[in-house]
């Protein structure tokens, strides 16, 4: 029997696997990846989360990252900006998260790619390279559920998708991108605007399933759609796409966060314990939050209820007004009032900023 079996090697689980690599047995990851992979995110990090990758020894600045310091919000003509209150750093997933399991199979975890876990049952774990049990199961397979603890709520927004691709904006958009991630706000959604690495722009957004569905359901649609926004038009009507289909994903759960473990074996991390609207820019400082003290737990022989309920106290405040902001910016009149109290009143994005961050701050995580 394995002790501490990981399911997925992407953010959270690599990051698990670094902290528990010198475990005894060393930890399993199951990546059903053969390589590093891009995945619907903002590719947005903050210095919460920057200072749990650079505690495993990861080098942001050799990988790329590009600082961040200023935040927009568009809605139609309106614009508003302000300064973060902290510095950020944009790094496309594809390149941070193989960096990151690299990183732990060389502290010591072993990495078995492209195997996929099936189920999740009494005896253990089903997968495409046969059985396997554990002593422990850390479920990190982001937004893709796990059949036998796939996530339940009745209490979190289930109705958007998400579509993520990149372009080539041209230098004088380039220039005016530099330092700043973007938030449009639209009927029927969002999107975020930011450069990472090599100059690409990642656009990353989320739409309504209604919405969608009167467009047709395409993405050349939605495409055209966005464009009609004065501010997406203005960055993107002279950029080159990267490829001429995004990467989507449907179901995701926003506001939601695990009460209970689906097995008194398993810790759920990443998307699969929390899931915050992605306006906040927190999505990857929660996932390595999660798995800090899903690791913290494991270390200290603790089990899944102790580690979830301390979750629960960290992010339930954050959660919940991520999600009200979210609800708030849908509307017309919820929209244009948000931009305008932003360019009326600057402070009140670090007031928001601060407030939708992790309670404590990332740094208490192991205390």
């Amino acid at each position: 029997m394995s002790g501490t079996v990981i399911v997925g090697g992407g953010l959270a689980g690599a990051f698990t696997a670094a902290l528990l690599a010198k475990s005894r047995p060393a930890p399993i990851v199951l990546e059903r990846s053969a390589a590093g992979a891009d995945k619907v995110c903002g590719e947005f990090l903050s210095a919460e989360a920057q200072t749990y990758l650079r505690q495993v020894g990861l080098d942001l600045d050799r990988l790329g990252g590009v600082p961040v310091t200023l935040a927009r919000f568009a809605s139609g003509k309106r614009l508003a900006e302000a300064r973060l209150p902290f510095s950020a750093l944009g790094l496309s997933r594809g390149r941070l998260d193989e960096a990151l399991l690299q990183r732990a199979e060389l502290l010591g975890a072993s990495v078995r790619r492209g195997v996929s876990v099936r189920r999740i049952g009494p005896d253990g774990l089903e997968t495409t390279a046969g059985a396997l049990a554990a002593e422990r199961i850390v479920l990190a397979s982001g937004k893709h559920d796990v059949r036998g603890a796939r996530r339940e709520s009745d209490d979190a927004d289930w109705g958007m998708i998400g579509f993520k691709t990149y372009f080539q904006p041209s230098r004088s958009e380039q220039r005016a991108l530099e330092s700043a991630v973007e938030i449009v706000l639209f009927e029927g959604g969002y999107a975020g605007l930011q450069l990472v690495e090599d100059g690409r722009l990642n656009l990353c957004l989320l739409v309504r399933e209604a919405h969608f569905a009167e467009l047709g359901r395409t993405w050349p649609a939605l495409l055209a759609r966005l464009m009609e926004e004065p501010h997406l038009q203005r960055r993107l009507g002279d950029a080159d796409a990267a490829s001429d289909r995004p990467a989507a994903i449907t179901g995701i759960p926003f506001g939601f966060l695990r009460g209970a473990s689906p097995d008194h074996r398993v810790y759920p991390v990443g998307d699969q314990a929390a899931v915050i609207a992605s306006f906040t820019g927190d999505g990857m400082s929660i996932a390595l939050h999660s798995a800090q003290l899903a690791a913290s737990a494991i270390e200290h022989g603790a089990g899944p209820g102790r580690y979830l309920a301390r979750l629960q106290r960290d992010l339930g405040r954050s959660i919940g007004l991520a999600s009200w902001l979210q609800r708030r910016a849908e509307t017309w009149p919820g929209r244009a009032a948000t931009v305008a109290a932003l360019a009326a009143i600057p402070p009140l994005f670090s007031h928001f900023a601060r407030a939708t961050r992790i309670r404590g701050g990332a740094l208490l995580a192991g205390s």
